[in-house]
């Protein structure tokens, strides 16, 4: 029987959800599709279970899926891993976007949706086969010469996906019980194109999704099994017949379950499905407000307005949702005015939660481009591509003051002035956020304190027009 091993490398530094940790689906799904075909399978997600380099040396080949900030922690598994003499095969967003370098690891790389790549793959490999016929494969020939295989159609029927079997977690890893949510992807793409996301790149920009039916099989599945689903999805509402369908067969059904996921503000345009969702067991959306300045809004053609995120936080508030505010500083139109008008309105809005990340130009969005073509990338090590490092230089900001403005926009919102308020109010919910959040950005702080030296190195001395340029590499061991 041969077997495969396959790797979601640990995101190497803190970031807001990091005591919470939730597998990527892909990795998941494409362990089960390989052991519905009769293959061993392995499976190390690094944030459950730590990668054994004798479950590696054992293995046929070795898979390795990864983002951008995981990149340098996947890459240095790959490279062990044909030190081994292993088959090294690569997918996720940021191999697809960046697969020349990708393959200076890898032998080979998947650019884009993996499910058909990785089975053509594994049939080829079965047969001894070349590989010339493997949609979507990146490879070098018997000359050295890179080759890119054609690109398929993303798949169209989601129904054929096989559900995640969360065994492939091993028993150490307690499965479901050790998860703090159970995740379920429902739909791929997004019709929108923000300039900052790299979705559409990989997923495209026409939406699919799963049949209600379908949904439902699997929901089954959970309904005792753990009471809170996070769906996956980028953006659960993109087509509201379909959230609609979806909300009234969970309805129908009596599942007790309770559940999370990603909208946007638009979905409010409806405050009957709205209500519906939380009749459905909504318990909190998380909400992609990204900035409340209307210039800045409009610059990352995110098409939404102010107005239309100040209703929808009436309209969940309203039907009792939760609401996780993310919001993104540091677009050209930002400055530490803006940001205080930001927290200000948070606060106002009596948000549940909110996290303030830093805009970080991933490999795959036209801000990437952007930011590249106007030589203002300060950083270069993917580790610090998590929103959480200022890896470019602002317009309105010099690049340590963007590092900045995010410490103090967590603290001014997760004041304890503001946690005792909500302790008073009895939301205990909130405070234990509060409380969470505020450590996190004391510890954060604490392990970066090297980064934050390097950082402040970029900020503008008076009267210098000298240009400071730094080689800085976060340490990566495998041990």
């Amino acid at each position: 029987m041969p077997k495969i091993v396959l790797i979601e490398p640990k995101a190497p530094n803190l970031h807001i959800f990091s005591q919470f940790p939730l597998p990527r689906l892909g990795t998941l799904i494409l362990g089960t599709m390989m052991k519905k075909r009769g293959w061993e399978v392995e499976l190390f997600v690094e944030d459950f279970r730590k990668v054994d380099f004798d479950a590696i040396a054992a293995a046929d080949i070795v898979g390795i899926s990864t983002i951008t900030s995981t990149a340098p922690r996947a890459y240095a598994i790959a490279d062990r891993a044909r030190a081994l003499g292993k088959t090294v095969i690569m997918g996720g967003p940021h191999v697809t976007y960046l697969t020349d370098e990708a393959l200076e690891h890898a032998d080979f790389v998947v650019r884009g949706e993996g499910e058909a790549s990785l089975a053509a793959f594994a049939d080829a490999w079965e047969e001894r086969q070349d590989y010339a016929n493997v949609p979507n494969l990146s490879y070098r020939d018997a000359s050295g010469a890179v080759v890119h295989n054609a690109m398929a159609p993303r798949a169209a029927d989601l129904d054929r996906i096989p559900f995640p079997d969360f065994t492939l977690l091993r028993p150490e890893a307690k499965g479901l019980k050790h998860m703090s949510s159970i995740p379920v992807l429902t739909s791929r793409g997004c019709p929108f194109d923000c300039s900052f996301c790299s979705v559409t790149g990989m997923f495209g920009r026409k939406y699919r999704f799963r049949s209600t039916a379908n949904i439902i099989e699997e929901l089954r599945r959970y309904d005792r099994a753990k009471s809170l689903i996070f769906f996956y999805d980028d953006n659960f509402a993109a087509d509201p017949e379909r959230t609609r369908e979806l909300c009234e067969a969970m309805i129908r059904e009596g599942l007790k379950l309770k559940w999370t996921t990603q909208v946007r503000a638009d979905v409010t345009r409806d405050p009957g499905l709205v209500k519906l969702m939380k009749q459905a067991g909504c318990h909190t959306v998380y909400i992609g407000f990204e900035s409340v300045n209307p210039e800045a809004l409009v610059d990352m053609k995110k098409k939404q307005t102010v107005a239309e995120i100040a209703r929808a936080v009436k309209v969940f508030r309203r039907c009792r949702i939760h609401i996780h505010g993310m919001f993104v500083l540091g677009f050209d139109q930002d400055d530490w005015k803006t940001i205080r008008k930001t927290v200000r309105w948070a606060k106002r809005a009596r948000l549940t939660s909110t996290q303030f990340l830093i805009l970080t130009p991933l490999p795959g969005s036209a801000f990437y481009d952007q930011m590249k073509a106007e030589k203002r990338l300060r950083f270069h090590d993917w580790a610090l591509y998590d929103a959480h490092h200022a890896v470019f230089q602002p317009a309105r900001f010099s690049l340590p003051d963007l590092q900045k403005a995010q410490s103090f926009a967590h603290r001014k919102f997760y004041s304890l002035k503001q946690e005792a308020r909500k302790l008073l109010a009895g939301q205990w919910i909130a405070v234990a956020i509060a409380h969470y959040a505020r450590n996190l950005d004391r510890t954060w702080k604490k392990r970066n304190r090297t980064f934050l030296r390097v950082a402040a190195l970029l900020k503008p001395r008076p009267g210098s027009r000298a240009r400071v340029t730094v080689d800085y590499r976060e340490d990566i061991s495998l041990e």
